[in-house]
């Protein structure tokens, strides 16, 4: 299509003509307007050519802006054009950064890999051995996700969304992450399938490509490097579904790329036969959907918005997942989130795992978020799960059951395979094994069949699983396992571990990627063939260091052992501390059971009578009860029963318990179970209620039935005369069985049952028997049976007594007992009462005769019975009351006890008055008795009040009268009735009320107070009268209506205007008018309550009054007129106005609002005054137009806006603002801001029209902006390492203006600028002074040495204020210790007990040489096994000295020499110290590796105890040796024969000088035996006598076990092991006894040698300290001597810190002198390849030159000077440009110095004027000198600086003369000739100092020298306190020593090497026995050497 455009072209960019490049482009310029790609073929086009093209195709305009970019968004040029590969496509933009209007597709081609066909081999993807493979198909998704989120700052979001609601679209899988996303290229890289990491290409352009690169190693390699071979995502997500999405966005792209793979567009390709891996990138906006049309993907819409905001992600949706897939997620979502929980558990968790015995704040947690959520049609709610919340995956539970981990590495053959290895122990404890496992449900078995000699679990708590599960790279690799190693297996028959010990082991391997696994990562390749090849190197990892390493390389088998060893130790440690087993103690005996069947078991047995375990104790005696047996058992402890030859306290994980079978009564026999059958968790209470309940077949219980119905309740009262019975009685035992004869236990004589019965009568002195029946025949199926009980009429308490009495069935005797065993048999007390009979009659109590009407009263009955005895009344009586000419009534009945009472009786009736009264009868009958009437006499009187009788009923009264009332007081019959304090009150409507007495009489007279009311429109008023009595609250309101009619008083008054007939002032009316002005002609008008108008009278006039004036002209006021009123002049101002009559009784008022008159002058109302510089006035000024009262006018318009000005020295007009106010008719000024200028009054002058206004405003400093250095020390600041700086900084704070600012709210901060350097200062942060200044004293700077700054911020309101960076050179301290450098010899071997090589420490100082001046007693070399110590020596470490320097050797380092190697083989380190002041410095740790010395021995283990044999049958008795190893040691008892064999040979002689003994033989008859010795080692498992073997009784022979190893010339020394040998077991016994207890004393003696050494050596330790400290303090003493520091000031420590306050108050006093400061902010000092800004790297002691050199280059001062251009290309990008930079790397400056001009070949051509030299030679650098150089040549040139003008000019002029060029020329007095000659003007003048940003001025000396003698006055404190401090700890050890505690021990080790002296005495004179046998001295083993005499190495 170009082939005309191609004409004219360069060629020599003509390419191969067989290469073709078309290139796709769309236009993107233009929004909202759809690209259209047009297709170019540039084969033959260079870029230039294309940009043609491109120009005349989409017709772009010259300078019209345009890009063009790839869909990656790289810009293209010449180069990258040319790297263009064929169908590129691209965009055309206006700018780089452009968002796409429109999606626009790119057309890519994704063709598999070759290595789809060169790894086909591989295994195909999801070989699921039997599992699910649907979580790791899933798991496929989350690798690529943490490969993109792996360089994530924060947290890595992984979100796998399962969307299975129908209303969203049809279902979904999406996998979304927040990683880097992809490019468009990386899109298409990812379709490529096999297309792995390692063959990527992942950039546009061959040139960018960097290719794989391995990530460093991590602990546990969770180095997130896991999307690995191409194949995985891919196969992955068309196993889930048949369709996926891909949505990406890469980091600083703003385009988002999509990519569709579906099976459906595959079939579809195929049959239109179409290139199927070809395929389109849609590329768009975030957040577009339009793309999105069809509704069963709607879920999309949703996902895409989430885009918005996002930098950067990748999102996989899959779409046509599987029906089956669907279920399983569904219905299994706890499983696999579960085991994706457990693939990805250590990523989740981190290195360390789930553990939940981890602080909640621990530095470990991952940042890796990984969240599930499904969601299903609604009403199912979502369900969600984050990973890190699963708490049951496997690993959790491994972690969190593991007591214990022994961590190991793996190195192979190939050198870079990593294999990091934790295996966990799981304890026993106490009866259950804690190895995680789904726990299967116990079977109890019967009794009966219980193995008796089970001990716990047999099985291994591991069964058959493997240790180890593996992962790659951090993740599972599922399909893989390790079973175990070699070293870590079971050596059966050779461990002294039990075998179930290995089976409570679980491990991980964690593997790098060098060890090859699947594609699907579900199987490793090689890892356990590679791992268990001989040449596989383990090593055990303490605190991340391995203790196999050494300086010589060590043979594998070596290393295999050495991990054995180790793991053995691991292992057996945990057995010991960890698995919780039960203690045997206090024994007994050893017995033989015959009950076992099996023969070898029933002996020996030791038994116990207590046991501790799971921290109870269970002991004979105690109650028990059994688990896990059918039936549940309980019984006493007889014993405690463990199998084997034990005779003291011992721990097992088994053994059996002896009981009696609880209760004895019934069983009778005793029960043998295993002891982990015993319940603990059963109380002593529970095991108490089960026997209990075994008891219960005992007879328990009488129960008494009732057969008619009657039953007697306990405690039952009942009324003489009621019938007792019949009843039956029943013996039951607990179940409730009845029984007629006690149950049989055994075989034995029968006891029969009977009943006794006796009734008994209680009575105040003495009980009685009223009846007694025994009743031995019982009844089937009724028990005993008792007749009626009568007779019962006494009044009083009895009791009905049943006993059970047991009758012995015996012909010979009759016995009778009511007591079983210790057991009381049941017996039957029934406690009743007899009581009173029912009520048949009643008499009346007291009842006062006198009463009153309606006033309530009781009458008291007595109820009888039958016998006259009281009695309660019955329930349903009710009285009945008559009275003739009474009405009467009663409330209510009560009784109490026979008190029957009639309460709140009423009498009702007319009566006498109130002085007499009549009596009266009154009968009371109570039906149903049988005497049911009496009759008393009453009198009756008035009662009390009830309602008042008031007359008249309708009055009238004229208002202004008074009125009255007759008032009588009735009670409730209408009587009248006078009481005490019967007042009436009457109320009358709006008066006060009047009261009258009727107390006396009932009746009075009430006259009201005179009525006055307000009479409207001349009608009469009603009122309401009321009357009541308050003191009789019963007495019902009485109300009254009385007519007030209306009077002819004056009631009303009116006010108008003459001039104006309708003005008419009402009462209380608000009126307007005229500011200042006069209402005239009013008048007045009264009238009475009629309405009719009163004349004004002179006597009406004279009550008149107005309150606005005292001068009232009567005349006027007769005719109505009244005074004129004067209207205020403030608008404000409203006032109040009245004219009143007779003291305002009747009166008008009103108020008068003045209005404003026409506009004068124009008001500015200013609300706030003052307002800081730069900031705006917060409240607004107010512009109003007012009169000439000052009253707003309100006249301003909207438009007056346009109009007004505002003038003002420094205002900002451009954020002003008038702002029309409509409520008040106001202009509102806002925004009023002050940008300049100094602090101060400002005039602010309005204009409007005519119209101007002025006010002032106080304007002071501004917020505070910035903090200025105002003095410190001289810079170039240097600073010797561990120094301070005397020279304190003085900060200033200022506006953003300069302006000072005293603001104290602002807190200023020091800080430095690498955490490397660290400061010690008086304060780090303080606020400002009053000042706004704030003094900062740096103590001490230490760190590496180099360039570092001290920057100044500050803070206010949480918001930063930038200060000032100060430039610090940290010069190393050559006399500051930093490291030890310890050189020896790396290639010697350690033999065990040889000497070390010569090591030499040297101290290397802070600048890297070697200081000597420290004392050879300070260095310490420790020596210690190899143990968790961290990074210092243990406390048990062997400390060695450093030796005397030879003639000849190097004096510049400490030499340990002639030192000891240990003589116990294994890890050992060691450290060297060197005592520094008050602190210590160490060396590395270095780790060696002590090997045995040469073969020597053989030696078991550890020491035996002496054999004691007698000659009888018992095997144990005979017993020499069992489980025995020997070894071939060295001869410190170190393994040295790994590598022999032989055999060894074991014989026994005679001990001492008897030979003629005869000699014991072995089993088989024979005197000598032998074993095989392998690898060194020969175990034996039992050596015995024969039975019945010769022997002499008492003699001691020994066993010699001679090892015979051909290989070694030189013969081993045999073991041998002496033992005692006896005809009987009783004296056996007794001398294995005290050969026991001589064990064990010779041990506690050595414990106290020990102790006593340690405290001797710790004392010769302090006394040593104590020396050096006092050496240490004359050496500073004589330093500070010679520097003429007065001693006499330094005698205390008091006094020495009183002399460094004055000296640091010096030094505060110089840093706060005033000095020279570079105010240049510099905020990218200390950044990568930075050094800073030009004003910062310099500084001028002289000001003149400070001052013209800054001015001279002022525009570079703030350039940033980076070494590399792309760190300044970085700066540059971060700060948009606005930041000049320059790089070294790009300037060239001409080496050599060159001389002045007016030096030639080294003579001055000419005297020259004016001192001159070259401005650079007056810089000075504090660092990176030659770097500083090259800035300042090249920025200032051969610029010189002279003294002045005239100089300079002379200077120039005699320069040209010699035809030699001048450069251009600065004077001290700040004028410039430049190199062109031109001075003059202002551009070649500089300003005053002040007025730039200059170089700073160093440091004074004198700070420094005074800091130097603060620091020697400090060391000298320091030695002083050490010496003090080291004098007392060694008195106080002194005085330890003689305490009575030390004393007393040192007795207790004299009495214990007696009884040892006192044992052996007895050992060794055993007594001779009346026998044929002769008899010897016993002896000790001789074949264990615990310590020897040095040998030397051989």
């Amino acid at each position: 299509m170009l082939n005309s455009s191609v004409q004219g072209l360069s060629a020599s960019f003509l390419q191969d003509s067989r290469y073709v490049k078309r290139i796709k482009v769309f236009d993107c310029r233009f929004e909202n307007i759809q690209p259209k790609g047009e297709l170019f073929e540039t084969t033959h086009l260079d870029f230039n050519d294309f940009r043609r093209v491109l120009h005349k195709k989409f017709s772009i305009r010259p300078h019209e802006p345009n890009v063009l970019v790839t869909t990656d968004r790289t810009v293209l040029d010449f180069d990258t054009f040319a790297m263009l590969q064929d169908a590129t496509t691209l965009y055309l933009l206006q700018r780089e950064d452009q968002a796409l209007s429109e999606a626009v597709e790119e057309h890519i081609m994704f063709a598999p890999h070759y290595d789809t066909l060169v790894q086909s081999g591989m295994y195909e993807y999801y070989a699921s051995k039997g599992h699910n493979a649907l979580p790791y198909a899933l798991a496929e998704l989350i690798d690529n996700a943490l490969s993109a989120t792996a360089k994530n700052t924060g947290v890595r979001t992984i979100e796998i969304r399962m969307l299975f609601d129908e209303t969203l679209g049809k279902p979904a899988v999406i996998v979304l992450d927040n990683g880097c996303g992809m490019t468009s290229k990386q899109l298409n890289n990812w379709a490529v399938y096999r297309g792995s990491k390692f063959v990527r290409e992942n950039g546009k352009f061959a040139s960018k490509e960097e290719g794989y690169v391995r990530p460093d190693p991590v602990p546990r390699s969770l180095n997130s490097d896991i999307s690995y071979f191409g194949v995985g995502g891919k196969q992955a997500v068309f196993y889930i579904g048949d369709s996926t999405r891909m949505i990406t966005k890469s980091t600083g792209s703003p385009d988002v790329h999509e990519l569709v793979l579906s099976k459906e567009d595959f079939q579809k390709k195929e049959r239109n036969k179409e290139d199927i891996y070809s395929g389109f990138i849609k590329n768009r906006k975030p957040g577009d959907s339009s793309h999105v049309n069809k509704n069963d993907e709607r879920f999309l819409r949703a996902l895409i918005a989430e885009e918005a905001g996002k930098e950067s992600f990748t999102a996989v949706v899959i779409t046509g997942v599987l029906p089956e897939h669907i279920t399983f997620l569904k219905q299994d979502f706890d499983m696999w989130t579960r085991e994706l929980a457990h693939v990805y558990h250590y990523y989740v968790h981190g290195v360390n795992g789930n553990d939940s015995r981890s602080s909640p704040n621990n530095l470990d947690q991952s940042k890796i978020d990984i969240q599930v959520t499904l969601r299903e049609k609604p009403p199912r709610c979502p369900r969600m799960m984050n990973l890190k919340e699963v708490e049951d995956d496997m690993q959790t539970l491994y972690i969190n059951a593991a007591a214990d981990t022994f961590e190991f590495r793996v190195s192979t053959d190939a050198g870079t395979g990593t294999v990091e290895g934790v295996i966990r122990y799981h304890p026993f404890l106490y009866d259950k094994e804690t190895y995680p496992e789904e726990q299967n449900t116990v079977q109890a078995l019967p009794v009966d069949e219980i193995d008796e000699n089970e001990s716990e679990d047999v099985h291994l708590a591991r069964g058959k699983r493997p240790i180890f599960e593996c992962f790659w790279n951090g993740r599972l690799i599922p399909y893989t396992t390790v079973s175990e190693f070699d070293w870590c297996t079971w050596p059966k028959g050779k461990s002294k571990l039990p075998a179930e010990c290995y089976g409570r082991l679980s491990g991980v391997l964690f593997t790098n990627d060098t060890f090859k696994v699947t594609t699907n990562k579900l199987t490793f390749v090689d890892l356990e063939v590679k791992l268990k090849n001989k040449e596989a190197i383990f090593t055990r990892v303490v605190n991340g260091q391995g203790k196999n390493s050494s300086a010589s390389p060590s043979p594998p088998i070596k290393k295999q052992r050495n991990i054995q060893s180790e793991f053995t130790k691991w292992l057996q440690n945990c057995h010991e501390k960890l698995d919780k087993q039960v203690k045997f103690v206090h024994f007994k005996e050893i017995i033989a059971r015959t009950d076992v069947s099996a023969k070898k078991m029933q002996h020996p047995w030791a038994t116990f009578s207590s046991i501790e375990w799971d921290g109870k104790k269970y002991k004979a005696g105690q109650c028990v009860k059994s688990q896990k047996t059918v039936p549940i058992i309980y019984g006493t402890v007889i014993r405690f029963l463990l199998y084997g030859n034990h005779d003291r306290d011992v721990f097992a994980t088994g053994g059996l318990v002896e009981l009696t079978l609880e209760p004895k009564a019934l069983y009778g026999t005793t029960k043998i179970i295993p002891i982990s059958k015993i319940d603990r968790n059963a109380t002593d209470d529970a095991i108490k209620k089960n026997i209990d309940n075994d008891l219960a077949k005992l007879p328990e219980k009488l129960k008494v039935d009732w057969p008619e119905g009657r039953p007697w309740p306990q405690n039952a009262v009942r009324p003489a005369g009621t019938l007792l019975g019949p009843f039956t009685v029943e013996i039951l035992n607990r179940k409730e069985e009845s029984l007629s004869k006690m149950p049989s236990v055994g075989q034995g004589t029968v006891k029969k049952l009977s009943v006794q019965l006796e009734i008994i009568q209680h009575g105040p002195k003495e009980d009685q028997i009223v009846l007694t029946i025994k009743n031995d025949q019982p009844l089937p199926k009724h028990g005993f049976w008792f007749k009626k009980i009568e007779n019962l009429s006494c009044l009083g308490q009895y009791t009905l007594s049943l006993k059970t009495i047991i009758t012995i069935d015996d012909p010979k005797a009759k016995a009778k007992a009511t007591v079983f065993g210790d057991k009381q048999l049941p017996s039957y007390k029934l406690n009743f009462t007899i009581k009173e009979g029912s009520a048949e009659s009643f008499t009346v109590g007291a009842v006062s005769t006198t009463l009153r009407v309606g006033v309530p009263f009781d009458i008291p009955l007595q109820i009888k019975d039958r016998y006259d005895h009281l009695t309660t009344p019955p329930p349903d009586l009710e009285p009945v009351l008559k009275c003739s000419g009474l009405e009467l009534s009663y409330g209510e009945v009560d009784y109490t006890g026979t008190t029957y009472t009639i309460r709140n009786v009423k009498a009702r009736g007319k009566v006498q008055n109130y002085q007499q009264s009549k009596t009266y009868d009154l009968k009371v009958t109570l039906p149903g008795l049988k005497k049911d009437s009496q009759t008393l006499k009453i009198s009756l009187l008035p009662g009390n009040p009830q309602y008042l009788h008031v007359t008249p009923k309708d009055i009238k009264v004229e208002n202004g009268n008074p009125v009255g009332f007759n008032v009588e007081v009735h009670d409730e019959a209408g009587n009248v009735t006078a009481n005490p304090k019967q007042t009436v009150r009457c109320q009358v409507q709006s008066l006060p009320p009047v009261t009258t007495d009727c107390s006396s009489t009932g009746a009075g007279q009430v006259v009201t107070k005179p009525v006055n009311l307000k009479i409207i429109k001349g009608e009469p008023q009603l009122l309401k009268v009321q009357f009541d009595m308050q003191l009789w609250k019963n007495v019902p309101l009485v109300v009254r209506e009385l007519k007030v009619q209306p009077s002819t008083r004056v009631c009303r008054m009116e006010l108008c205007s003459q001039d104006d007939e309708n003005l008419v002032l009402r009462n209380k009316e608000k009126i307007e008018w005229l500011a200042g002005g006069l209402l005239e002609n009013l008048f007045l008008k009264l009238f009475d309550e009629a309405g009719r108008e009163v004349p004004l009278t002179a006597e009406i006039a004279a009550t008149i009054k107005v309150n606005w004036t005292g001068d009232v002209n009567r005349e006027d006021l007769l005719q109505g007129k009244l005074p004129d009123v004067q209207v205020p002049t403030q608008v404000q101002e409203q006032r109040f106005y009245q004219v009143s009559y007779k003291d305002q009784s009747v009166s008008v008022s009103f108020t008068i609002t003045p209005r404003p008159d026409e506009p004068t002058r124009l008001k500015a109302t200013l609300l706030q005054s003052t307002v800081k510089l730069g900031e705006t006035l917060l409240r607004h000024i107010n512009l109003e137009l007012v009169d000439q009262y000052d009253n707003v006018t309100k006249t301003l318009t909207s438009s007056c806006v346009n109009h007004i000005t505002v003038d003002a020295e420094g205002l900002d007009k451009s954020a002003l603002a008038f702002t029309w106010q409509g409520s008040s008719s106001s202009v509102v000024v806002k925004g009023v801001r002050f940008q300049s200028g100094t602090p101060g009054p400002r005039e602010m002058c309005f204009t409007y029209k005519g119209y101007v206004e002025r006010v002032n405003v106080e304007v002071t400093a501004g917020v505070p902006a910035q903090l200025k250095l105002v003095s410190g020390p001289e810079q170039p600041l240097q600073v010797l390492n561990d120094h301070g700086i005397p020279t304190a900084f003085l900060i200033q704070l200022c506006d953003e203006w300069g302006n000072l600012s005293p603001d104290q709210r602002v807190v200023v901060e020091l800080r430095s600028s690498s955490p490397a350097l660290k400061l010690k200062t008086t304060v780090t942060s303080q606020p400002v002074n009053a000042e706004g200044k704030a003094a900062f004293t740096v103590k001490s700077v230490s760190g590496p040495k180099g360039c570092y700054q001290l920057a100044f911020r500050g803070s206010f309101n949480n918001k930063p204020i930038h200060g000032p960076s100060v430039n610090l050179t940290v010069i190393p301290n050559p006399n500051k210790p930093v490291s030890l450098q310890v050189d020896y010899d790396t290639s010697v071997r350690f033999p065990a007990g040889s000497i070390f090589p010569a090591f030499s420490m040297t101290v290397v100082s802070d600048e890297g040489s070697p200081i000597t001046t420290f004392n050879p007693a300070a260095a310490s070399m420790f020596l210690w096994k190899d143990t968790q110590s961290g990074q210092r020596p243990p406390e048990t470490a062997t400390e060695l000295k450093c030796s005397k320097p030879r003639v000849g050797e190097k004096n510049d380092c400490f030499h340990f020499r002639d030192k000891e190697i240990p003589e116990q083989v294994g890890k050992h380190i060691i450290q060297f110290s060197l005592l520094v002041d008050k602190t210590v410095l160490f060396s590395d740790q270095i780790t060696i590796n002590v090997v045995a010395n040469q073969p020597f021995k053989l030696g078991p283990d550890s020491q035996r105890p002496t054999p004691v044999v007698s000659y009888t049958k018992d095997i144990a008795n005979r017993t020499l040796v069992e489980n025995m190893t020997l070894r071939i040691m060295d001869s410190y008892g170190n393994p040295a024969g790994q590598n022999l064999d032989g055999k060894v040979v074991v014989s026994i002689k005679n001990s001492g000088d008897d030979r003629n003994k005869s000699l014991p033989l072995f089993d088989g008859k024979t005197n000598r035996t032998q074993f095989n010795l392998i690898k060194g080692n020969a175990h034996i498992t039992r050596l015995a006598i024969m039975e019945n073997s010769p022997g002499d009784d008492g003699s001691s022979y020994i066993l010699v076990f001679k090892p015979e190893v051909s290989v070694i010339q030189t013969p081993l020394a045999s073991f041998e092991l002496p033992f005692h040998f006896y005809n009987d077991v009783a004296n056996q016994r007794k001398i294995s006894e005290l050969s026991k207890e001589k064990h064990k004393l010779a041990e506690e003696v050595a414990t106290h040698n020990t102790f006593f050494n340690t405290y001797s050596e710790l004392l010769t330790e302090l006394t040593s300290q104590h020396l050096d400290a006092s050496n240490r303090e004359a050496l500073i003493k004589n330093e500070l001597v010679k520097s003429n520091m007065n001693m006499a000031q330094c005698e205390s420590i008091p006094s020495i810190d009183r002399l460094l306050a004055e000296m640091n108050t010096e030094t505060r006093r110089i840093l706060n002198m005033p000095r020279r400061i570079c105010s240049i902010h510099d905020q990218f000092r200390g950044q990568q390849d930075v050094l800073g800004m030009v004003g910062h790297l310099a500084f001028v002691q002289d000001e003149d030159a400070a001052r013209v050199i800054s001015w001279h280059i002022r525009g570079d001062m703030d350039c940033v000077i980076t070494r590399t251009t792309a760190a300044a290309r970085r700066i540059y990008d971060d700060t948009q440009g606005r930041q000049q930079v320059m790089a070294l790397d790009s300037v060239y400056v001409p080496p050599g110095i060159r001389p002045l001009p007016h030096i030639y070949n080294g003579r001055m051509v000419f005297n020259p004027p004016g001192n001159p030299v070259y401005a650079r030679d007056l810089l000075i650098y504090s660092q990176n000198k030659e770097s500083c150089d090259i800035v300042f040549r090249n920025i200032l040139g051969d610029t010189i600086l002279i003294d002045d003008l005239d100089s300079a000019n002379n200077y120039r002029r005699a320069v040209v003369q010699n035809k030699i060029r001048c450069p251009t020329i600065l004077t001290r007095q700040g004028e410039r000739i430049s190199s062109m000659g031109k001075f003059g003007g202002a551009q070649n003048k500089a300003p005053p100092i002040q007025a730039l940003k200059v170089f700073a001025a160093p440091l004074p000396q004198d700070y420094h020298n005074l800091k130097d003698q603060i620091e020697l006055l400090d060391k000298y404190r320091s030695a002083l306190k050490k010496k003090e401090d080291a004098q007392k700890e060694r008195d106080d050890h002194m005085k330890e020593l003689k305490s009575p505690v030390m004393k007393k021990k040192q007795q207790e080790m004299k009495e214990k090497q007696m009884q040892l002296q006192e044992i052996e005495r007895h050992l060794g004179s055993t007594p001779v026995r009346p026998t044929k046998r002769g008899h010897g001295n016993a002896g000790e083993p001789s074949g264990i050497i615990t310590k020897r005499a040095k040998q030397s190495p051989r």
